[in-house]
């Protein structure tokens, strides 16, 4: 196959609003020694990449300054030493940048084989989300067959997966959402409780659903007030795991509270941790969680797709905050 040597992506004019992501022409990639250069056919949009666009946080040193965290595609090229995939293997893989253009090299390591069954948009909304519940709700949060599992953010990306995996491994679940249709769709998807945070205090439904026992795990994107709330609305030795802070990283928190109830507050970021650490969260997700996709036992929610040079209206779409799951950009259309 004979490549190009120029692809189209999106670039910023400068930092701001969805506006100022346009279609640029950049040089193709060169996938580096274990890496894999992939035609990407699909990429997932994430609030991490709203947070790029707006400037408040910038790619790892050595990462793409393209935005866009996760992709599907094809296989068309390898690095030295890389050859877990086969050219036209079609993958989905976690990137730390440079998901939003037409090829993307990726650490084959951080790469899955797409399940059977999934499409490439399917796939594409895997990575940042599936990784991130994975090794939050489960491996930091120890969630467990018979345990509570409270998700803020029930109607995002992350809680999608969250509410499927949680229920698929045997716990109960409630979230929160922002209105009655985005807690009826949670219901529908398998929670178990659905809370209207613009409506309801959740410390108090939570106890209530768990007969004044409190939360096992609670899943936080939030930060903020939600804190203390958190607190008041976990378990005795509950565990409270931190995947951003949405309403601000600077709290006051009571660590009474803490101590009596013997609380781990603990929490993590994603894109800057190293290869080697995604390669065993990848692991972790090809071995307990492949399955259930082939099954369908588990799938993505996919609210809406957009043609990849329709970037800037995937992020308005993000930021009316009225999406139910996953937001795609479409590069290749599949037949």
């Amino acid at each position: 196959m004979t490549l190009p040597t120029t692809m189209t992506a999106i670039g910023m004019t400068a930092p701001g609003g969805p506006e100022v992501l346009v279609p640029v022409t950049r040089p193709l990639p060169v996938p580096s020694d274990g890496q894999i250069l992939v035609r990407v056919h699909a990429a997932g949009v994430n609030r991490p990449d709203v947070m790029q666009r707006q400037g408040k946080y910038p790619p790892p040193p050595g990462a793409s300054d393209i935005i866009g965290l996760e992709i599907a595609g094809e296989v068309i090229a390898h690095g030295n030493g890389a050859n877990r995939f086969a050219i036209g293997h079609k993958v989905t893989a976690l990137v730390a940048g440079g998901g939003y253009a037409e090829f993307c090299a990726v650490n084959e390591t951080n790469a899955l084989p797409v399940p059977n069954g999934l499409s490439m948009v399917e796939a594409a909304a895997i990575p940042e989300t599936f990784f991130t519940v994975w090794s939050n709700l489960f491996v930091r949060g120890k969630l467990s067959a018979g345990e509570t599992a409270l998700i803020h953010g029930g109607a995002s990306g992350i809680g999608t997966a969250a509410i499927q995996l949680a229920k698929a491994f045997g716990a109960t679940v409630i979230v929160t959402a922002g209105s009655p249709e985005r807690c009826a769709a949670c219901m529908k998807l398998g929670a178990d409780f659905a809370i209207d945070y613009t409506t309801e205090d959740f410390v108090a439904r939570v106890q209530q659903a768990t007969g004044g026992r409190g939360a096992s795990v609670i899943l936080d994107m939030v930060g903020g007030d939600y804190v203390k709330r958190n607190y008041a609305a976990a378990a005795e030795e509950g565990r409270i795991v931190q995947i951003a802070t949405q309403h601000g990283a600077r709290v006051e928190a009571d660590f009474h509270m803490l101590m009596a109830k013997r609380l781990t507050h603990t929490g993590s970021t994603l894109r800057v941790r190293p290869v080697s650490f995604k390669a065993s969260i990848a692991a972790g997700l090809h071995e307990h969680v492949w399955p259930l996709f082939e099954k369908r036992a588990v799938a993505p929610v996919i609210d809406s797709t957009y043609p990849l040079r329709r970037a800037a209206d995937a992020h308005a779409r993000m930021e009316g905050s009225s999406h139910f799951g996953k937001i795609i950009l479409t590069v290749v259309q599949e037949s």
